[in-house]
């Protein structure tokens, strides 16, 4: 375990973990040693006798928002951890596959995992902690956002996927969104497999899927689709 890619998260609900990620790809990668993960509850760094992680928001307004000396102590409890320390917030930049490798190709990474209105800012920037987003929308908490990213992430790490190759043809691998996909029975409810991905001709069939990806991500994600068209330019 001690070669395992790891992941330190912070959280007030260390019982959340590690839920999905115990199952299926990022489960089965644990328990083969590709990487390993660490809880730490948030909430046993407060120092009064209620256990206080948050106060009221300086300048008024709705919700509380977390302690940075709480926050702080927790984050140097697990100093000595490999990677960034990442904070997972709303107004974070994106998500996206590019960044998964990014992470992917660290020795680890510790997550924050906020909870009310936010994160004193303070620690933010003392810590020079990385903020990250899963998308435009907001979530109870930075727990199911972190389930996500672990997910992208630890399945692109070496001995994680039994076939290699199944990264290279995934959405986004290329740029662009990926290509239906069809299985036996080759007619169904009246609807048949494309007769091209019977015929037994792999060029053609990979020319198909390629023009099937490029029209997907077209209609779909004209911003891919800009990218895509520029990069192929160059």
């Amino acid at each position: 375990m001690s070669n395992a890619w790891k992941a330190t998260i912070l959280t007030l609900f260390p019982d959340m973990f590690p839920g999905p990620l115990g199952l299926s790809i990022p489960g089965r990668a644990m328990k083969n040693g590709c990487w390993d993960m660490e809880t730490v509850d948030i909430r046993s760094f407060a120092t009064d006798k209620h256990r206080t992680v948050d106060d009221t928001p300086c300048g008024g307004g709705p919700g509380m928002v977390m302690r940075p000396d709480v926050v702080d102590a927790a984050i140097a409890s697990v100093a000595d951890r490999p990677g960034p320390v990442v904070y997972l917030s709303p107004r974070g930049e994106v998500f996206s596959q590019a960044i998964a490798h990014e992470l992917a190709e660290e020795p680890g990474m510790t997550m924050i995992c906020g909870r009310y209105e936010g994160i004193d800012q303070r620690v933010l920037d003392k810590r020079q902690v990385r903020e990250i987003s899963l998308g435009d929308f907001v979530l109870s908490g930075g727990e199911p956002a972190a389930h996500a990213i672990l997910d992208a992430v630890v399945r692109l790490l070496p001995g994680a996927l039994g076939a290699d190759e199944s990264l290279e043809e995934e959405s986004f691998a290329s740029g662009l969104l990926e290509y239906p996909h069809y299985t036996r029975p080759a007619e169904w409810d009246g609807r048949k497999v494309p007769d091209i991905l019977l015929s037994g001709h792999h060029k053609k069939i990979d020319a198909w899927r390629l023009a099937e990806a490029e029209r997907i991500t077209r209609e779909r994600r004209p911003d891919l689709w800009d990218r895509y068209v520029a990069g192929q330019s160059h």
